[in-house]
């Protein structure tokens, strides 16, 4: 089984994919141009790497409930899955981007960098929470 994983931002989105279904590979962090673009670009991506399952990263409040985020989230991976053939799937997300963010800073990363691959980071760690989930 192949896996695309989507940390999916308002301007940045983070890709991981794994092929293997073993380690998760942080592929790019996509500059959102519009949605109608964005879930055809990711379409494609699904297509290239030939995947089965489509994890996208669900920002779920604290106390484990669901807002507004989660709510963008689902609506985009509805409008995405027919254009694709493969199951999508959810992992929660707290947190992904303050472990990611603390991992490129131990690195010794400088912010203006950081910025770029945060988001690509934070993917990883969802795709990787996923596969080891089961």
């Amino acid at each position: 089984m192949k896996y695309l994983a989507i940390d999916l931002g308002d301007s940045r989105t983070g890709i991981a994919v794994s092929e293997s279904g073993i380690i998760a590979t942080g592929i790019e962090t996509y500059k959102r141009i519009e949605e109608q673009k964005d879930l055809q670009y990711i379409a494609d991506l699904v297509k290239a790497y030939k995947v089965d399952v489509v994890v996208f990263g669900l920002p779920l409040n604290m106390d484990g409930t669901e807002g507004e985020r989660v709510q963008k989230t689902k609506a985009f991976a509805e409008k995405l899955q027919p254009l694709i053939n493969a199951k999508i799937d959810y992992e929660d997300e707290r947190l992904t981007t303050v472990v990611a963010e603390e991992m490129l800073i131990e690195g010794g990363m400088r912010r203006d960098k950081r910025k770029k691959v945060v988001d690509k980071i934070a993917a990883t760690i969802i795709l990787q929470s996923y596969l080891d989930r089961r």
